[in-house]
């Protein structure tokens, strides 16, 4: 591939975490104004967030792995065209049912999709700036999310609710097309080699591997939680500390893109200093902000600065652990780490919504109900003390090559 069309590539694979981020910010942002279109209440939709969860995990174990074997092309283009169908097939829907249905098989698509393109980024990126290059792209997540919230105003009064499906149904439509130009000249080095294990995933768990993976899908699940927990109610929970709907839609959008700049320091600290201090710091930030947030009087301002750094952080952790992955996996594991980090990292993250729904329905107010997350972003800093030993295993390996 040459250099020209490496960088387009790059660029594209970015584009998939962007319309990631804008899709995940679509329902959240649409369910405090279906209870006037639709007549469903807020707390009604715990499952249906979860059940996007639900499919990126079962598709990040089932399909992605492949990628590891057939290539990344396949699996990111018919991911990001099953994106586009039913992202689009649900702002067609008019029931909790038919919500729960297309959120499960958006995320089946997303499942299969995203691993491969933070593998292949991986793969394209030159080995000092790894980390760096896959939060680049990851940032994408965060770029979408304040995307979305920024621009919900203008596409609800354009197109009603539905907009805010349509919109990324439609982009993913076109990254599908893209993508299936720009990556057909590139087939990564490793895939299809005949000493390439069938089931590449499941020597994750097995000695050498269970240390460094242990500790990347308990950082994934913990900080997972946060993030959909976060992400899926922070439009609801928010107008009931005094914010307008479209005031809680912008703040959703800014502090995303705070989480963006955020990602992107923690990751160049872990290319070029060392990842496990610079993580712990990071999350202990982040508990630190929320436990503030629990202890003042609502200020939309003061909040918004806090949020900046607690829910960005959330994001930003979204982004650098799976570059993490790139130094603690040898590329013929790195799909079907990261996939089936992703797997287990979705326990944390079914959890986030569901504990949103319960709080909701007991009337917990907005400073309780934030403050809560604290304590997953200080269990993920206790969990990040481990990095050190993880890495150990991948250098010691790398020694000697032979008895991997």
């Amino acid at each position: 591939m040459t250099g020209a069309r490496r960088v387009i590539a790059l660029v594209l694979l970015g584009g998939v975490f962007v319309m990631e981020g804008y899709d995940l910010n679509a329902m959240a942002l649409a369910v405090p104004r279906l209870q006037g279109a639709l007549g469903l209440e807020p707390a009604r939709f715990g499952w249906v967030f979860t059940a996007l969860l639900v499919g990126i995990g079962v598709g990040g174990a089932t399909l992605a792995p492949l990628g590891d074997r057939l290539g990344r092309r396949p699996l990111i283009v018919f991911g990001c065209l099953g994106v586009a169908l039913s992202t689009l097939a649900t702002s067609l829907a008019t029931s909790i049912p038919a919500f729960l249905v297309w959120r499960f098989l958006t995320g089946f698509a997303l499942g299969a999709c995203l691993p491969n393109v933070s593998a292949l980024s991986a793969e394209l990126a030159p080995e000092r700036l790894r980390a760096t290059l896959m939060s680049v792209v990851s940032a994408g997540i965060p770029l979408g999310l304040a995307a979305a919230g920024l621009l919900t105003p203008v596409v609800v009064a354009a197109g009603g609710w539905q907009g805010l499906f349509v919109v990324p149904g439609l982009f993913a439509g076109l990254l599908a097309l893209a993508l299936g130009f720009t990556l057909t000249a590139f087939v990564p080095p490793a895939a299809g080699s005949p000493e390439r294990p069938k089931a590449p995933q499941f020597e994750l768990f097995r000695t050498p591997w269970l240390l460094p993976f242990t500790v990347v899908a308990a950082a994934l699940a913990l900080n997972a939680m946060n993030l959909y927990f976060l992400n899926s109610w922070l439009p609801t929970v928010l107008p009931k500390a005094g914010f307008s709907l479209d005031a809680a839609a912008r703040v959703a959008g800014i502090v995303q893109l705070a989480g963006l700049a955020f990602g992107i320091a923690v990751s160049v600290l872990i290319d070029r200093w060392r990842p496990g201090p610079t993580l712990v710091g990071a999350f202990a930030l982040m508990a630190a902000c929320f436990v503030a947030i629990g202890a003042t009087v609502p200020d939309p301002t003061r909040w918004t600065l806090l949020l900046m750094v607690g829910v960005g952080g959330a994001s930003a952790g979204g982004m650098a652990l799976p570059a993490l992955c790139a130094y603690l996996f040898p590329p013929r594991l790195l799909s079907s780490a990261v996939g089936m980090g992703v797997l287990i990292g979705r326990i944390g993250a079914f959890l986030g919504p569901l504990l949103g729904q319960v709080m909701l329905s007991a009337k917990v107010g907005p400073n309780l109900f934030l403050a809560a997350a604290a304590g997953p972003a200080a269990l993920c800093a206790l969990v990040c003390l481990a990095i050190p030993l993880a890495l150990a295993v991948r250098r010691e390996l790398d020694r000697a090559p032979a008895t991997v």
